[in-house]
């Protein structure tokens, strides 16, 4: 069961979906995940945050703090791009 919570997106929220949809994303998983882009570093981190926590972006599988994994966008995120 996935955790979602209630959030309003903005443009480049949007964008960072699109990006994990595609297959260019990774997340290095910790207590604040952090997303890379094409192999490079998100510059925006809270957004990222805040959709991890939010319940849209999630690793591909099971994760241990500090290990780099393939980026999904979850169903509810999914959800979220077609609203």
């Amino acid at each position: 069961m996935e955790l979602v919570v209630d959030v309003e997106l903005t443009a480049r929220d949007r964008s960072i979906l699109r990006a994990v949809v595609s297959g260019r994303a990774e997340l290095v998983w910790g207590s604040e995940p952090d997303l890379y882009l094409d192999g490079r570093f998100c510059c925006d981190q809270s957004a990222v945050h805040r959709l991890v926590r939010a319940g849209l972006i999630a690793p591909a599988s099971e994760a241990s703090v500090g290990e780099r994994l393939p980026a999904v966008v979850t169903t509810a995120g999914r959800l979220e791009l077609v609203a």
